[in-house]
C-alpha cells in the first residue's frame, strides 16, 4: 500500500461521522442508505457523501439491488491499512552521532 492510499484511508476514517457509518456497516452484513440515515440522524445526501468517500478509499463496496444501494465493509482493505501503519511504526530512524 502506498503513501497516497494510506492518506486516503486515514482521511476517510478521520471524520467522526464517517467512522460511525463505517462501524455500523462493519458490524452488520450489509446496509442500505436509509438504514444509516435513521441510525445516525443525518440527511440522505450527507450519508451518500460519506459513503462515496469510504468507497473511494476501498473500505466499503456498494452494490445496487433494485432501488436500493447496499454497502458492505471490505475487511481486507482495513487489514492492509493496519499492516501498512504497523510497517510505518517499525521503521527506525538512525540516531545522530
Amino acid at each position: 500500500m502506498d503513501r497516497q492510499e494510506i492518506e486516503r484511508i486515514s482521511r476517510a476514517l478521520g471524520d467522526e461521522t464517517r467512522l460511525m457509518i463505517y462501524e455500523a456497516i462493519r458490524s452488520g452484513e450489509r446496509m442500505y442508505c436509509g438504514e444509516l440515515v435513521s441510525m445516525r440522524g443525518v440527511t440522505p445526501a450527507t450519508v451518500s457523501h460519506h459513503l462515496k468517500i469510504l468507497s473511494d478509499a476501498g473500505l466499503i463496496d456498494c452494490r445496487r439491488e433494485g432501488q436500493f444501494v447496499f454497502s458492505e465493509a471490505n475487511p481486507k482493505r482495513l487489514e492492509e491499512y493496519t499492516r501498512a501503519l504497523s510497517a510505518l511504526g517499525r521503521k527506525t530512524k538512525k540516531k545522530p552521532k
